[in-house]
């Protein structure tokens, strides 16, 4: 796998790549959506490529671990083949969940024991199984085991965390020298920066991520309640550090105006349920602003969803329509409205690449964050 910067905004730190894997190359800035459990919720994967135009999705390893299991994950042949997808996953660790899961599970320095959400039944995951699981899931990318810390977190034991997350990093690496991926190509591992919301920590974090020379790096640990203004000003340390030619990947990141924002700082790679899980409630990201589609003023709104909707989605529906789908309970209505939010983050991030090519991403990107940063 490698990376490639082809073009860098003269007006900040946003840049125009193309990272290249054994399952197709991606064109970042890029958008992942979530496919947590093998799926992103009520699309097919026809609808992902045509309609949402994805270029890669996730998997989680933690839920496919529990359910289907890996035996019959590997007797499909990988979660592509499992799954009828042959563009490029990527897979989280499980550190996230362990940090949602705090009521049922115990973290040591050897790893974490939790109990599964499904049937109770316990399990433990240390670095090395989790790069095992994970060759066996079959993603091209594929992440460390960390701690994600919650906030807002005290600093002895955001220290505390971030150094276990290193040394869990070492074993990881170790293990993946020691395997292969289970099916004939390539898998690169990114490690994951964390310190919470502490300059130093974050700093110290990425100057020690950076020196196990990994294919690409992520940065963790944020999107968990902090502030905005956190986030940004973490983020912007982070990208100071990491190596400028390798991508950069934020993780569980965010709103649209976050995207632009965290582009404009140098990050390459995003991922979030935001827009999927949101949709399935009614509330729909638009050019203009964010509309809770169920509110009674739409019931009467014949225009389309957003007024630039045939630019990058074939659903012309209109409001009063997906209101009443949505109203009624309708399937089609969550299935609308979460191909319409997945198409509106992925058309965003191939306008913004168009931008930064052009030489007008800065300017644009200030306007774009006031317009969708409204309630319509």
């Amino acid at each position: 796998m490698h990376f490639d910067i082809l073009n860098k905004d003269k007006g900040s730190a946003a840049r125009a790549g193309k990272l290249t894997t054994d399952h197709g190359a991606i064109e970042t800035p890029i958008f992942m959506p979530v496919g947590t459990a093998g799926t992103v919720k009520g699309v097919h994967q026809r609808e992902l490529k045509q309609d949402v135009k994805a270029e890669i999705i996730l998997g989680n390893t933690y839920h496919l671990f529990l359910r289907p299991g890996m035996d019959i994950i590997e007797g499909a042949g990988g979660l592509h083949k499992f799954m009828n997808w042959d563009r490029p996953i990527l897979t989280d660790s499980g550190g996230y969940q362990v940090y949602s899961l705090s009521g049922s599970r115990k973290i040591t320095e050897d790893g974490v024991k939790f109990q599964s959400h499904i049937d109770g039944s316990y399990h433990y995951f240390t670095p090395e199984r989790a790069i095992d699981i994970q060759r066996s899931i079959g993603a091209d990318i594929i992440m460390a085991f960390d701690e994600c810390t919650p906030y807002p977190c005290d600093y002895a034991y955001a220290k505390n965390s971030m150094g276990m997350t290193h040394r869990w990093l070492k074993r990881c690496m170790d293990q993946m020298e020691k395997t292969s991926c289970s099916y004939g190509y390539n898998q690169a591992l990114f490690p994951i920066v964390q310190g919470s919301t502490y300059k130093d920590l974050r700093q110290e974090s990425a100057k020690v991520i950076s020196s196990f020379n990994a294919v690409g790096n992520a940065i963790g640990g944020l999107s968990v309640g902090e502030p905005e203004e956190d986030l940004y000003e973490m983020t912007a340390l982070v990208t100071e550090i990491l190596p400028k030619e390798k991508p950069r990947y934020l993780m569980g990141v965010g709103t649209p105006w976050n995207l632009l924002e965290c582009i404009a700082l140098g990050v390459d790679m995003f991922d979030c349920v935001m827009p999927s899980r949101n949709a399935r409630h009614g509330l729909l990201f638009t050019s203009n602003g964010t509309i809770n589609i169920k509110n009674k003023k739409w019931s009467t709104d014949f225009s389309a969803i957003d007024e630039h909707s045939d630019c990058y989605v074939d659903l012309n529906y209109s409001k009063a329509y997906l209101r009443h789908l949505l109203k009624s309970g309708e399937f089609l209505g969550m299935q609308i409205a979460t191909i319409h939010n997945l198409a509106f983050y992925l058309r965003l991030m191939k306008e913004a690449r168009a931008r930064i090519i052009d030489g007008s991403f800065t300017s644009w990107k200030n306007t774009m964050v006031k317009q969708m940063n409204k309630r319509l």
